[in-house]
């Protein structure tokens, strides 16, 4: 394998000597092979991914309840317009229209959305499907129409012509496996949980801020076990107004605590947090409103603990999970984050400045005339870009290769965030190619991993 050296003033970190700039600028790094190239090349030589030559192109404007389609020959005439409803009868009509012009392997169809139940159909009647940019077919619009007139027929034949013209740049949807999906239903799944525990939480400690300070203050995390059972039991400040040392101790021997505050200490926080609220209607009312939400949190956490069973599960079946899980400090969750959005499709990345800038970890380049600006790449897989940053953290402490480039990157006058997408795209041209090799990551095969244990290893002998 191939990977990045020790964090230098080359290139391979993605990172250059420059001036510090505004947070949100970055600078890019050429890649070997690949310099000057931050997104994924559009119909290169992955024939795989290709869009097929065809004599018929199929767009189709995508609704909630209604699809419109129209299909042009080669020549770009309209040989079928016509809508289909989003149900099973509707997409089987589809299909079957589409297949009595000619094989479905022959026919590709555009669409502005890259997932779905239609496009799921699509694909299982063997058409190539090209997702399209919603911006692109709307610029392209613009200039089509200059009266600015839109209907969902017009947007069809847009994208059939769309496809038609820039088939050479575009290509079809990548062909995970069902391992993969399965994995990313219950990964995504779960970060959307853990997003709504977020915003339960923050509204449970305005409630209590509100009302109740001291149901907050006691313990020092609200959506711990025990902090939502004290709630649970003691919902507003009324019913915890004769609460005492004994009291509390007997509480959280109850529940085993183990959070080595004794007592007397937790006694001393909630009776030193200004008082809650007296009035017996609106106590009343709190009482009610922080039940809810604990009974929410409860739920919640509840199903979190369930999914990360299952997120374990899949991880260990699927066949690219112990390339993940052999990172250094990845964890199971982490792991399964980076593989359910990193997918299992080899063709799709070229290289792994391709993963880079799907990721957001790569910046984009604006320049015109005299005028050059680097930014911060907004369009991405966010999902992605925060799995893989999160993992190029976690690993500075687990692995001295990525502490040095992160060390490094911040001694230049980078920021937190940006030393950790320096280190992110170091990391993902080291997954890219055990990724494409289907080997673990080994330190030892790491040539500036291992190059660094010598040195370190030396010095100490020293």
């Amino acid at each position: 394998m191939t990977p990045p050296p020790l964090a230098s003033p080359g290139l391979r970190t993605g990172y250059r000597e420059m001036r510090r700039r505004a947070p949100a600028s970055d600078r890019p790094g050429a890649s070997p092979g690949a310099a000057g190239l931050s997104l994924p090349v559009q119909g290169g030589s992955v024939s795989s991914l290709a869009v097929p030559g065809a004599m018929f192109y199929a767009g189709i404007d995508w609704a909630a309840e209604a699809h419109a389609v129209c299909v042009t020959d080669a020549a770009g005439a309209v040989v079928a317009r016509f809508d289909v409803a989003h149900s099973a009868e509707g997409l089987g009509r589809l299909t079957r229209r589409l297949a009595s012009l000619g094989d479905p392997g022959d026919i590709p169809v555009a669409i502005e959305r890259p997932s779905g139940r239609l496009v799921d159909v699509l694909l299982e009647a063997g058409h190539p499907v090209v997702p399209v940019s919603p911006n692109a077919i709307k610029a392209w619009r613009d200039g089509e129409v200059l009266s600015g007139a839109k209907s969902d027929a017009a947007d069809a034949r847009l994208i059939a012509e769309y496809l038609r013209l820039r088939q050479h740049r575009l290509r079809v949807a990548a062909p995970y496996s069902e391992q993969t999906r399965a994995l990313r239903v219950v990964v995504r799944t779960r970060d959307d949980l853990v997003d709504a525990r977020v915003a339960a939480v923050n509204q449970l400690a305005a409630m209590l801020e509100a009302h109740w300070p001291g149901g907050k203050a006691i313990f020092a995390r609200l959506d711990s076990p025990v902090a939502l059972e004290f709630l649970t039991r003691y919902p507003d400040a009324a019913s915890a107004a004769r609460l005492d040392q004994a009291g509390i101790a007997g509480f959280c021997a109850g529940l085993g605590y183990s959070g080595k505050r004794p007592a007397a200490e937790l006694l001393d926080r909630l009776r030193s947090a200004p008082a809650g609220t007296t009035s017996p209607e609106l106590a009343a009312a709190t009482a009610d409103a922080v039940q809810a939400l604990v009974t929410v949190l409860k739920a919640i956490t509840s199903a979190i603990r369930d999914l990360d069973r299952s997120v374990a599960t899949r991880l260990g079946e699927h066949p690219d999970g112990k390339i993940f899980t052999s990172l250094p400090r990845s964890g199971q969750i982490n792991a399964a984050q980076v593989l359910a959005e990193w997918g299992d499709c080899r063709p799709a990345y070229e290289h792994p400045d391709a993963v880079a800038a799907l990721a957001g970890v790569t910046p984009v380049t604006r320049q015109s005339g005299k005028h050059r600006a680097v930014e911060f790449r907004w369009a991405c897989n966010k999902r992605l870009r925060r799995a893989i940053t999160i993992y190029a953290d976690n690993s500075r402490r687990a692995s001295p290769w990525a502490a040095a480039i992160y060390d490094h990157a911040r001694a230049a006058g980078k920021d937190h965030p940006h030393a950790v997408r320096i280190l992110a795209r170091a990391w993902i041209r080291v997954i890219w190619r055990c990724w494409t090799d289907g080997t673990p990551y080994d330190p030892g095969l790491h040539r500036a991993a291992a190059t660094l244990a010598r040195h370190a290893a030396a010095e100490s002998a020293a």
